[in-house]
């Protein structure tokens, strides 16, 4: 399930959504992630202090630039840290199944504000196809069991 989306205006860094995502987390689940994944982008030092103060346990976001000290290398390398990566393919995959399978790809609204509302209503569509297959999973289990 999508948890948290924002519609951004033009193309800012993707450095400076770290701080703000941990709170919006925080505030939704009042708790820190157990897990931070994201594309070297949105690496720099202070971000990754930031997950750290936070309290996230796994934090991965690939270096940019510059040449890595072993300890990053090891790090990068870690099941850990592929672990998180992995799970960054999921979210990404997520994105495409929105791009393509719920019809985001193509908006005929125009405004910011209607382009907000067309992306926050495929997030809830996406959401509610989710909570309707795990409903259907979990009707068929009982069934299964009363048998």
């Amino acid at each position: 399930m999508i948890t948290q989306y924002e519609v951004l205006k033009g193309n800012p860094s993707d450095e400076i959504h770290v701080a703000p995502s941990l709170m919006r987390h925080r505030r939704a689940f009042r708790r820190a992630a157990e897990l931070y994944a994201s594309d070297r982008g949105f690496f720099s030092a202070g971000n990754i202090a930031s997950c750290v103060n936070d309290g996230i346990t796994t934090v991965c976001i690939p270096q940019r630039g510059g040449s890595k000290t072993p300890q990053r290398q090891a790090y990068e390398k870690s099941a850990a840290f592929k672990h998180g990566q992995r799970f960054r393919a999921g979210i990404e995959g997520r994105i495409s199944v929105l791009m393509r399978g719920r019809g985001i790809k193509r908006c005929r609204a125009e405004g910011a504000e209607r382009f907000a509302l067309f992306v926050g209503a495929a997030v809830l569509a996406n959401n509610l196809m989710i909570i309707a297959a795990l409903l259907v999973k979990r009707s068929a289990r009982r069934r299964k069991a009363t048998r």
